[in-house]
This record gives C-alpha cells, structure tokens and sequence, in this order.
C-alpha cells in the first residue's frame, strides 16, 4: 500500500522535497542520497509515554539503496555517536513504534557532547512542552545541516567499507505547537555539532 503524504498526520503542514521519502509508522524521513543520511526528519510527539524499554538495536534501513545507506561499522570507533533525529524518547507506546527510531536512515553522525547534552536536553524541552494541557499537538522537524564554505569531514572508522558518513556542521530543529483552539506557535534552533 503507497502512502499518500497529505493523508499523513505528520504531513499535515506540509514537508520538504529530498531523493527519498520514508514513511515509518509514527514519523516521515526525507533521505539525502548525497549525504547518505536524513535531509529531515518530521514527526508528532507521542504523548502516550508507557514503560516501554529502549531496545538500541541499531541497524541498516534496507528500504534504501546500498550504495547510499549507512552501516554499524561506519560508526564502529569513529568517535562520532548515532544520533537520533527523532528521539527513541519520543515514540514509546509500542515497541515497534520505539524500535522503528533506531534505523540508521534515521541517524546522524554527532559529537557525543553534543548528542548526549544539548541536543538530548532540546528534545526534553520538546517533551516537557508537549505534555502541557493546552497543546494539542506538537509537530518536531530536524535535520542536519552542511556548510557549503566549510570542508566537509567524513566519519573515519576502522571497519567500514565503501559508504562514507559526511559530517554535520550544525543541526536543526523547528518545533510547531497547536494548542486546544488551533492557534499555532513555533520556535527554530540552530546548534553547531
């Protein structure tokens, strides 16, 4: 069965253009072949938060090419985290719901400071906002973002083979809150990796 974008909840205010879009039960990516990794990825903040146990059983998203999808052994010793563009902590009422989170097309390399402080202390915030009475729903896009008047460094690992990672200079996050009679707020973060 082919998913229609606009019959997506969390399309609903529309989506950017990538080489490949992919819709998982509770989130969309949009995959950069170029940069073998999400241009973005778009979701709603599961407010149903159960005791379900994070699984970290990362792993290739076979539904992309091989030649343009990442691997363990592309993080394997580089140093570099798999960051989470949409946090396991966000999707939590299953466990295929919090399972789907840890595909690779839905990682990006980051620095360990800045995976495991900011960027987790940003998605709490997110969290922590959503769960206020007066928000309806609270729609999260993110993504990397390349300098083009920067070099841009690749993740050395000693065990992978063919697909290089380019590595971030910064991340994104736009997060939109429509509240209990549709009024809409918005706030944007830009932080360096």
């Amino acid at each position: 069965m082919m998913d229609i974008p606009s019959l997506r909840r969390e399309t609903r205010y529309g989506m950017p253009a990538a080489d490949q879009i992919m819709f998982n039960r509770h989130y969309v990516i949009g995959y950069s072949y170029y940069f073998r990794q999400a241009k973005w990825a778009l979701e709603i903040i599961d407010p149903d938060i159960t005791d379900v146990v994070r699984p970290d059983n990362f792993r290739p998203d076979y539904r992309l090419p091989e030649i343009f999808r990442a691997d363990l052994p592309n993080y394997t010793g580089s140093g570099y985290d798999r960051g989470h563009l949409v946090a396991s902590a966000n999707q939590r009422e299953t466990e295929i719901q919090n399972s789907e989170t840890f595909l690779l097309s839905n990682m990006s390399p980051q620095k360990p400071k800045f995976n495991r402080k900011i960027w987790k202390d940003l998605e709490t915030a997110v969290r922590k906002l959503d769960l206020k009475k007066s928000i309806l729903e609270t729609y999260v896009i993110c993504g990397p973002i390349f300098y083009f008047d920067a070099e841009v460094k690749t993740v050395k690992s000693s065990r992978a083979k063919g697909v290089t990672l380019p590595i971030p200079h910064a991340y994104f996050k736009s997060v939109l809150t429509e509240n209990r009679r549709g009024k809409l707020h918005m706030w944007s973060f830009i932080m360096r990796n």
